[in-house]
């Protein structure tokens, strides 16, 4: 089934609509005079493999309480977020405004420079490495990316990468299931 095509759009304050927002702590500035210039593809499911139970909300607003799940115990003190998070069912959750830095790529390069936290916009889609994504997530995900080409001007598709490219050896994210040919015919598309 084909998801609604959205109208997104950007505000001055860098928050999007249509979109729930889940305010996440885990954000700085970005360093001044730095442009948007890098859109990253990550993968996130909590527990790993399990979906659509609100942990990944809870993990981004420093809200996971450690002894729920064991793995949880492993990563309930880091501090990360991402600006967005596409859901299995194709909803799009605000965490950080564009504007501002969200902790999501971690130790990074792209194109030779470094900390690319500074100058990119990090997208969450629900899944593994190895489980194929919804199209709903892909048709949101191709909507998204036309809204943020049109508002920040630095941004093209030839600067959308993976977090396993920004952070090769580090990172596999979002794996051999995510089809990047796929991803970009529709963003082409209208």
């Amino acid at each position: 089934m084909l998801h609604t095509p959205l109208t997104i759009s950007i505000d001055g304050s860098g928050w999007m609509m249509p979109a729930r927002h889940c305010y996440s702590p885990n954000f700085s500035a970005r360093p001044e005079g730095v442009a948007v210039s890098l859109l990253v593809v990550h993968n996130i499911s909590l527990p790993p493999g399990q979906f659509g139970n609100g942990w990944i909300e809870r993990f981004f607003c420093n809200r996971l309480e450690p002894d729920t799940h064991p793995y949880f115990a492993t990563i309930a003190s880091l501090q990360v977020s991402s600006h967005v998070l596409i859901t299995r069912a194709g909803e799009l959750v605000q965490f950080v405004s564009f504007n501002d830095r969200a902790w999501h790529a971690g130790r990074s390069s792209f194109d030779g420079v470094d900390e690319c936290n500074d100058y990119s916009i990090g997208v969450e889609l629900e899944g593994t490495d190895t489980l194929a994504y919804t199209e709903a997530q892909y048709q949101v995900l191709a909507q998204l990316t036309r809204a943020l080409l049109a508002h920040f001007p630095a941004l093209n598709t030839k600067r959308i990468a993976g977090h396993c490219d920004i952070a090769p050896g580090r990172k596999t994210d979002p794996g051999a299931a995510f089809d990047w040919d796929k991803y970009y015919a529709q963003i082409a598309s209208s």
